[in-house]
């Protein structure tokens, strides 16, 4: 395909060129990439039916307490450092003022 495309791009006629080859190259380029893409979506939907194992509603709904708990042991933490700040501030700004 080599001579033909060189024998195409000096064909003295006008309009031809190598346009119909890289036509076709697109196209294969196209359905590769489609095929990658139904492959990679194949395997994501075998890996999670068979191969991640999903955890019991007796073990999601302890997992969702530890993190309800931790969330608000930590919100507490924050508020009272907030608070600890604001009296700190006010007692700056009141010696200032």
């Amino acid at each position: 395909t080599g001579l033909a495309q060189l024998v195409e791009h000096w064909s003295p006629k006008p309009g031809v060129g190598s346009s119909s080859l890289s036509t076709r190259a697109k196209k294969k380029r196209i359905n590769k990439q489609t095929m990658k893409f139904v492959n990679y979506i194949k395997e994501s939907y075998n890996e999670l039916i068979h191969k991640v194992s999903w955890p019991t509603a007796k073990e999601l709904s302890n997992s969702a307490v530890i993190v309800l708990t931790a969330s608000i042991i930590m919100s507490l933490i924050i508020w009272l450092i907030d608070l600890g700040f604001e009296e700190i501030m006010k007692f700056i700004y009141n010696l200032i003022g």
